[in-house]
């Protein structure tokens, strides 16, 4: 194989990979502990699996520990929705992935954070990779 075939394969996967897709917007606001939303608001326990319908989304079992890093301001005739991240000896795979997940499926446990910053949410916030 040449050379050149080898670095326009590799510069085609390297595209490919770095290709980012914008979905809908699931609120225009949220509630987070900082400006940078980087503290977490309080922990939750997932009462029910959910299955994430795409990448916005995080998977949840039922039992696990969820972070909640932000509250999404819901819309009228929206879903609430939260973000954060799984916390599971047996899921080490999904820890540190941050997604949404609808607000119905957790019951918080500990809450970390009364007084909470409102920021509006960004393009990035719900950005598929």
């Amino acid at each position: 194989m040449s050379y050149p075939l080898v670095i326009l394969l590799c510069v085609g996967l390297l595209h490919q990979t770095t290709r980012a897709i914008q979905m809908d917007k699931l609120a225009d606001s949220k509630s987070c502990a900082d400006a940078e939303c980087s503290y977490v608001l309080s922990m939750a326990t997932a009462l029910d699996d959910f299955i994430a319908p795409d990448c916005r989304f995080i998977n949840i079992r039922k039992g696990q520990m969820v972070y909640v890093y932000s509250k999404l301001t819901p819309e009228e005739g929206a879903g609430v929705f939260w973000s954060g991240s799984v916390y599971s000896e047996r899921y080490v795979d999904q820890m540190g992935i941050i997604g949404h997940f609808p607000a119905t499926v957790v019951k918080e446990t500990q809450k970390f954070m009364e007084d909470t910053v409102k920021i509006p949410t960004s393009d990035a916030d719900f950005y598929c990779y």
